[in-house]
């Protein structure tokens, strides 16, 4: 590979241009970065040109980092460490597993809003979140001190993604192996929503924790070099319109035209009109779009905000390095070819909220009531005991700002604290039903809240800084308020939950919402003031002043002339500096936390356990036969959720893992999440397909995890079904549809089915992550062809399944057989991508290919 230098500098570069010729011109920004990587990964630098050629051909990937959290990071971490026991038992080398790259693991998914409206809900809420989470905790920092690579940020430093756009990330840096040769930044990350990176030039997306396993272990990892779509950004956005509103008609737009295993590429005139803080807004909902990722090139914007928050000692390396190496942005490049072109006309774009259970179910906003309103629903209203309101159906019983997503965005909470400042001066109040909450993704934000003077107007209204994490957004909403949800269970109320965040599937925000909305900050505000979606926002009163009189939306919307000012007087390079030179001491009891060195002692845990799946690998690999008898465990329906997989939110005490949890002596209070409890195979098992609003077709009538035991016919819960079939030694099949797997990276979507004896899954078409996820477990994702259906094969569950594969691992064939006697055949794609991937399932998953490599003394 050669060589060539940056300008004056003592810098080098990859000559990746220089091996591409003129052919580069015509590639999108993300081939050009991606075309580079791969030069430095191949030898010879000769898989750029496979790049150039955009056949679909796989090249070999490798990031500069990773960043993982520590609901997936807990699993994968787990899985590296029993692997390091399993080797030492075997006579191998423990210290072999290891980490051969920087890895940022930030925790930021196991808080829960139990403290709410109350100005010290944020201790409390951390406090309560170490007593519960102690073992977690101690576990990542014995990782901590056993990888030296490994930096983990303590719970309450912000979430993963906001820290890595306004700290972590550095669009261009050095080198690991040779530090005066600069490299574009790149970063995976175990969570699907790792493209929020993309907004600065970084190339990366979201993958499995089995994935980041295999990249930590020295591997790269294979990408086919993907189709781009070009998203032509036209025109100048509204004043009254915040990136939210942007993203939701992006949704809306790339779910309908179909972009799983794409990569999606900002351009056009309207491009400069979009700040980074908006354009990270855009790619962190690449996974809800199907996404791969949304790149946005590298321009003056990028410079600004690399200033903006603190990082000015990079900016002149990073413009001259993209502006050498063809990276820079500069006006329209119409050489740049693009598979399809998506036109987004930011001048006619409105206000918007999704919903009631998907990201791409885009409302205007003028008629989110009638089109989130129930078939045949009224304003009926029902008493709370002991308290002088009520509650109904319709009426939004969480409000929640929260998320990466827009938390990141200045403009977004300026907006949001502006209205909530304009109702308080009309003496306006939140209903009592409403859990208000607020839950930044960055410290900075409550620091430029609190200096503005704004944050106590949110207080006022309930909304105090409640934690610095995912919280709602990612289902840890904590509970409602006793008498609430008394009353909301005894009397069967549709309420929902409208929160700033990224995903509202059904089942995911809270057990008793029944439906829920995505909005942007200022519109969860408002809402929360209204009380209720029954009501036209746009149209009716949100409530009444201290005078009585009515107040409108458009009387407490702020100009934007206003935000800006704010925003540039508030949000500065110092308060970021500041803010991240004081990330590893926010939270004083991770830091009085103790732990030893040495041979990691498994102790009896539902938080921590050794993995079946790791303790089960043999030495030697042994040949795939053919998946005959399999019973199918569910038959679902399309774009079925990783949420309806392996859910991560509450468990009740009902619930097969909450009658687990307290048969070990762990009270309900003390259940945490399922996500909290991915390390702890037991509990993981017991979260197959164990989401409340699951819609089996082998028990249509039932709501929730139903399922069907053959040839008994008996209806009972998923996981007494899995333990009789695990009795009876019974491999297992899903059927699905269109879109299975959609949502995020969870690798427990993978693992929960392994455990319960599921080994392959048919389905119309898979989403990216999870694909590969099933891939690493050893379980086959199949795919039904063009034309063919479980409705068109009338499977109704009573059939058994054979499943042939050819030797190629290409492709397969489906027999079904029927209970009168009569067999159907019918061809599968196997849906395995190139030679790494298909070496992989034929060692039975990741985990035991890495470990016979390691066993046999490999690194």
């Amino acid at each position: 590979m050669r060589f060539h230098n940056i300008g004056n500098s003592s810098y080098r570069a990859a000559d990746y241009c220089g091996l591409l010729g003129k052919g580069y011109r015509s590639l999108p920004y993300s081939l050009r970065v991606l075309a580079e990587n791969a030069a430095r990964h191949s030898q010879d630098g000769s898989a750029a040109l496979d790049v150039l050629a955009r056949k679909g051909d796989a090249v070999p990937f490798r990031p500069a980092r990773l960043l993982l959290h520590d609901m997936l990071g807990i699993p994968a971490l787990i899985d590296i460490m029993a692997m390091r026991n399993l080797l030492e038992e075997q006579g191998g080398d423990p210290k072999t597993v290891d980490m051969s790259l920087p890895v940022d693991l930030v925790i930021d998914h196991s808080m829960s809003i139990n403290h709410w409206a109350d100005r010290f809900a944020l201790q409390k809420n951390m406090d309560r979140e170490f007593e519960v989470n102690r073992e977690r905790f101690a576990f990542l920092k014995a990782c901590e001190a056993r990888f030296p690579r490994l930096r983990v940020i303590p719970p309450g430093g912000g979430i993963c993604h906001q820290i890595n756009l306004e700290c972590l990330g550095q669009t261009v840096l050095p080198s690991q192996e040779e530090s005066a040769v600069l490299i574009p930044d790149s970063c995976l990350g175990t969570d699907s929503h790792t493209p929020m990176i993309n907004a600065l030039g970084i190339i990366g997306w979201g993958i499995g924790g089995l994935e980041a396993e295999a990249i930590l272990f020295g591997e790269s990892t294979p990408v086919n070099v993907p189709r781009v779509i070009g998203l032509e950004v036209t025109g100048t956005p509204s004043n009254d319109i915040t990136a939210t509103d942007i993203a939701l008609v992006v949704a809306e737009k790339l779910r309908a035209l179909g972009v799983v295993d794409t990569f999606v590429e900002l351009f056009g005139s309207g491009y400069r009109s979009l700040s980074v803080a908006d354009r990270a807004t855009i790619a962190n909902m690449a996974p809800e779009y199907g996404s791969t990722m949304v790149f946005c090139p590298v321009d003056e914007r990028t410079i600004d905000y690399l200033r903006q928050t603190g990082r000015s000692d990079n900016v002149d390396r990073t413009e001259a390095y993209c502006r050498a190496q063809k990276l820079w942005a500069d006006g329209i490049d119409t050489a740049v070819d693009y598979d399809a072109v998506v036109d987004l006309d930011l001048g006619r774009i409105g206000r918007s909220v999704s919903g009631p259970s998907r990201p791409e179910q885009r409302i205007d906003l003028a008629n989110a009531s009638d089109r989130l309103k129930l078939q045949g629903e009224t304003e009926r209203r029902v008493p709370i005991e002991g308290e002088d309101h009520d509650i109904g159906d319709g009426d939004v019983i969480i409000a929640a700002i929260t998320s990466c997503t827009n938390t990141a965005n200045p403009r977004n909470m300026v907006t949001a604290a502006l209205v909530a400042r304009n109702a308080v001066a009309r003496g306006m109040q939140v209903p009592p039903h409403v859990k208000t909450s607020l839950a930044p993704g960055s410290r900075v934000v409550a620091r430029y809240l609190e200096q503005s003077g704004l944050q106590q107007s949110l207080d006022t209204l309930g909304f105090e800084v409640a934690a610095f994490s995912c919280s709602t957004c990612n289902g840890m909403s904590g509970p409602l308020d006793p008498v609430h949800e008394a009353a909301i269970k005894a009397n069967d109320v549709k309420g929902i939950a409208v929160l700033s965040g990224n995903r509202n599937f059904a089942g995911r925000i809270h057990p008793l919402a029944s439906r829920n909305m995505i909005a942007s900050p200022p519109l969860v505000v408002a809402y929360a003031l209204m009380g209720t979606i029954l009501k036209d926002i746009t149209s009716e009163p949100l409530g009444i002043d201290r005078d009585g009189s009515p107040v409108m939306l458009t009387e407490i919307w702020p100009s934007a002339d206003e935000v800006t000012q704010i925003v540039e007087t508030f949000v500065t390079p110092k308060e970021f500096r500041e803010n991240y030179a004081a990330i590893s001491d926010v939270n004083s009891r991770w830091n009085d936390l103790e732990v030893s060195a040495g041979t990691y002692e498994w102790a009896p845990s539902s938080y921590v356990s050794f993995p079946p799946f790791v303790r089960e690998i043999e030495p030697r690999e042994t040949a795939i036969g053919p998946l005959k008898g399999l019973r199918p465990l569910v038959i679902l329906g399309d774009s079925v959720t990783t949420d309806h997989i392996s859910p991560s939110g509450i468990i009740t005490p009902e619930s097969e893992a909450g009658q687990y949890l307290q048969a070990r002596g762990v009270a309900p209070q003390d259940f945490n999440s399922f996500g909290t409890r991915r390390g702890c195979s037991d509990v993981v098992v017991r979260s197959t397909y164990a989401n409340y609003r699951l819609r089996n077709e082998m028990t249509p009538e039932k709501e929730g995890s139903w399922t069907r035991v053959e040839p008994d016919g008996d209806v009972t819960s998923v996981f007494k079904a899995i333990q009789t079939y695990l009795e009876r030694d019974q491999k297992l099949v899903v059927i699905g549809g269109r879109e299975y797997g959609c949502g995020s990276s969870r690798d427990t979507a993978a693992k929960a089915p392994w455990l319960a004896g599921v080994r392959a899954v048919i389905a119309e078409s898979f989403e990216r992550i999870h694909r590969s996820n099933l891939v690493n477990m050893g379980i086959a994702p199949l795919c039904f062809p063009e034309g063919v259906t479980r409705r068109t094969l009338k499977l109704n569950g009573s059939e058994t399944y054979d499943i042939d594969l050819d030797e190629s691992l290409k492709s397969a064939t489906l027999t079904v057989h029927r209970t009168d006697g009569s067999s159907e055949a019918t061809p599968l794609d196997l849906r395995l991508y190139n030679e790494v991937e298909r070496a992989t399932f034929a060692a039975g998953g990741l985990l035991p290919r890495a470990f016979r490599k390691f066993l046999a003394g490999g690194a």
